[in-house]
């Protein structure tokens, strides 16, 4: 049986280092997130239980370890955007289909192109950047997290990056030779260059481009209409021994997706999240996506509140680019009603300062509902 090792290192050549290290021992390596608070932080160690912890000072020994199996490639936290982080067990088998899967659809040249990782390393987004490259031979370069004149300076017609909706607002697309963009809803009218992905720390990062299953990935709907995922990228268990994949391999992701008429897989939203309005059925996701056209909003989530009448209102949930002068919910409401259907219309505004969101950017849905209670209890 082998060990697992926690990483809790910034970003940059210490850390690939580390992780090759730890692999050639035969170690599974967990990153830590360095921006987690001590109590965040000890809950996340008390699920890995790892055997070592590697820092700056050194490898320092953990009590209560528990073994990993042979073959384990990687243990990583998932984002969380429920509020209840897991940690997914990875095989190197399955972190070498996603490299190998990946770098073929876009065609990477390992003597040619870079791969630039600058999102957090303790997320499988930013983490598969990095064994990517390292499983292909391709040339890495590592930032500990995102700064934008950093990335911009980084950047070239050779350079490959993945990057979230909020990091691409803030370098463009243009200098790079693919940029993969995941992490929540994407905004409308990307470049050519830019790749959406679909994925999750299970399936050991995005696995669905531009709505296309990469080489080896089945994908399927079940009679819900939930997405089905089966290949070799998938994860082996969850850390405290659970395993989420049925029978026959598939993986319930606990999105709604559908396919469009070009066979292309769309994803509607968590299923969990569909609010029901009227007796309408409405999904989020594609709210938002419409809100998103208003040249006012900077950002935008949608949620819901009880209400006597249609049982749930939508919210609204807006960061203005000008909070001096934010968009109104009538204008909202037009917007949406002629892309969608008026029941699908937010019936309030909430401007915000900004959205609560896990540190791969994904907006925290539970948080946002909390929000919007406390504001329903303070009127």
């Amino acid at each position: 049986m082998a060990e697992l090792v926690a990483l809790d290192l910034p970003g940059g050549p210490a850390f690939v280092r580390a992780l090759s290290e730890a692999w050639e021992r035969g170690q599974a390596v967990a990153p830590l997130d360095r921006r987690l608070g001590a109590p965040a932080r000890r809950r996340l160690l008390d699920a890995l239980r790892p055997s070592w912890v590697v820092d700056e000072e050194g490898r320092h020994p953990c009590q209560g370890a528990l073994e990993t199996q042979d073959g384990d490639a990687l243990v990583v936290a998932t984002s969380g955007s429920t509020g209840v982080p897991k940690a997914a067990v990875l095989t190197h088998t399955a972190v070498a289909a996603s490299a190998r899967a990946t770098s073929a659809r876009l065609g990477v040249q390992p003597g040619r192109h870079r791969w630039l990782a600058c999102l957090p390393l303790s997320h499988i987004g930013g983490l598969s950047v990095v064994t990517r490259a390292l499983l292909t031979g391709t040339d890495l370069v590592v930032h500990d997290g995102f700064d934008a004149d950093r990335v911009t300076a980084a950047a070239g017609p050779e350079v490959l990056v993945s990057l979230v909706p909020t990091a691409l607002a803030r370098v463009g697309a243009g200098q790079f030779a693919k940029v993969l963009l995941g992490g929540s809803a994407p905004p409308a009218g990307l470049p050519a260059n830019v790749v959406t992905t679909y994925g999750m720390t299970e399936t050991g990062s995005g696995v669905v481009y531009d709505g296309v299953p990469l080489p080896g990935m089945e994908v399927r709907l079940s009679s819900a209409g939930e997405v089905l995922l089966r290949g070799p990228m998938l994860l082996r268990a969850y850390r405290d021994g659970t395993v989420p994949l049925d029978e026959d391999g598939w993986l319930a992701t606990g999105d709604a997706g559908h396919f469009d008429a070009s066979g292309r897989l769309q994803v509607d939203g968590r299923l969990s999240d569909m609010v029901v309005t009227g007796g309408e059925n409405v999904w989020p996701a594609a709210v938002e996506h419409a809100l998103r056209h208003h040249k006012g909003i900077s950002e935008v989530a949608v949620s819901s509140r009880p209400d006597p009448e249609w049982g749930e209102r939508l919210v609204a949930c807006v960061v203005p680019r000008d909070p001096a002068s934010p968009p109104v919910l009538a204008d909202l409401r037009a917007l949406v009603s002629e892309e969608l259907a008026p029941f699908a219309a937010p019936k309030e505004l909430v401007i915000m300062d900004e959205l609560p969101k896990t540190p791969s950017g994904k907006v925290r849905r539970d948080e946002l509902r909390r929000r919007l209670s406390a504001l329903t209890a303070n009127h």
